[in-house]
């Protein structure tokens, strides 16, 4: 019974190690053959990509024209309004130093213009009496005497014909200063009316601004200062204040608060940064397809427009700017401030000959394949290539579709 189970025992044995044997050898025969494969006709495209997001291309803060507290908001944040529309109403609040300086103001002006007044006044009478004529009238007719008076000594020949032109052309120099003179005095006129109409928009201005601080409209146009308006067509992205809350009027001290951000939804813009390793290599018109993580599965197309000529540096590397105007999709509503990746074709190359580049062995400036020369051999064959895309790169000689090379694995540039 013990010398029977032995005896299968190694039975079993000499059969486990046969399998083995046969198993290694397979291994073996199979690694030397090694997986094949052959070149295909591909499209290569090389990019590089910018991360960044997307707004619109026209993007406005409203901000008060008065100080005050927010009566009434009129719209709501997303609403769709015109230029024009009414965003909010501002409740006045003003100031007695405020109102003070607006009437000194309105008094300043009436001055000026009363000034402005007696000074065209004054003008228009040195015009009528044409005082800032005379003195080019004297010469004038002075040199029309001179004239008659050297014309009687060429005709009984005491002077030359050439002396005698030079009087006559002395006469006509006199015309024209003369000519000259009546422009320049009918100009000056011209100037202070001109002088007095800006004059009297300062008083209207000052009278119209005090009427503001205390009433918040205009007596002549009937605009409502207190009432904040869009001063754009577009959407309504931010609402910063709230009613009840205070504002300031943006002047030249402050840039005032804003009421609201409105923007062209219709019209907008990939902003991203470039890495300095590729903007040496865009210009402006090429494509981009960007993928926005808010949407799924679309790509979204785009024209490049701007690179920054200068670059900023973050996070130890300098990356560069670039700006692209984003197609308009019908279906596809894109959101102000979406994060974004657009992909910058830098060169495209399609339906060339195309291998894997990790098939590919290189040694230097030089390249190679494995190429089957009969069923069981391989020997290396130096290629010629082109444009790469990380993945796939183009064959410009040495082999074709019909090619067979074998698969290398875990090879790395260089190797």
């Amino acid at each position: 019974m013990n010398k029977g189970c032995l005896i299968s025992l190694g039975l079993v044995l000499l059969v486990a190690t046969l399998g083995l044997a046969f198993y290694f050898s397979s291994e073996s025969s199979g690694d030397e053959k090694g997986e094949t494969t052959k070149p295909k006709i591909e499209d290569i495209i090389k990019k590089t990509v910018a991360t960044g997001s997307i707004k619109p291309r026209q993007e406005v803060m409203v901000k008060p024209q008065v100080s005050g507290v927010i009566d009434e908001l009129f719209v709501e944040e997303g609403q769709m309004v015109k230029k024009g529309d009414k965003l909010a109403r501002i409740k006045l609040v003003p100031s007695e130093v405020n109102i003070n300086n607006a009437r000194s103001g309105v008094e300043l002006a009436r001055i000026r213009v009363d000034e402005a007044e007696r000074e065209l006044e004054r003008q228009k009478e040195v015009y009528k009496q044409r005082l800032d004529i005379a003195q080019a009238r004297i010469n004038f007719a002075d040199a029309e005497k001179e004239e008659t008076r050297q014309k009687q000594l060429y005709e009984d020949g005491v002077i030359s014909e050439i002396d005698y032109n030079a009087f006559k052309v002395g006469v006509q120099l006199r015309k024209a200063e003369l000519d000259n003179a009546q422009i320049v005095a009918q100009n000056t006129i011209k100037q202070f009316e001109t002088s007095l109409d800006v004059r009297k928009q300062e008083l209207a201005a000052a009278i119209n601004n005090l009427q503001l601080l205390r009433e918040g409209a205009t007596r002549n146009s009937g605009q409502v200062a207190n009432v904040v308006m869009s001063t754009l067509d577009g959407m309504i992205l931010e609402l910063p204040v709230e009613e009840g809350g205070s504002v300031i009027e943006r002047n030249n001290f402050n840039e005032g608060t804003s009421i609201a951000v409105v923007a062209d939804m219709s019209n907008l813009i990939f902003e991203g940064m470039v890495d300095e390793s590729d903007v040496g290599k865009l210009r402006e018109g090429m494509s981009l397809e960007l993928t926005v993580g808010a949407i799924e599965k679309v790509k979204i197309q785009a024209k490049l427009e701007f690179i920054a000529p200068k670059g900023t540096k973050e996070e130890g590397a300098v990356k560069f700017k670039v700006r692209a105007a984003i197609q308009p999709e019908k279906d596809i509503f894109l959101r102000a401030g979406y994060s974004a990746n657009g992909d910058i074709i830098l060169d495209r190359r399609e339906q060339v000959v195309a291998l894997k580049e990790r098939d590919v062995i290189f040694s230097g400036d030089t390249s190679f394949v494995q190429l089957r020369v009969s069923e069981d051999k391989f020997e290396k064959r130096q290629v010629k290539l082109g444009l790469s895309d990380g993945i796939h790169i183009e064959v410009l000689g040495g082999l074709d579709t019909t090619s067979v090379i074998k698969v290398i694995k875990g090879q790395s540039k260089g190797g």
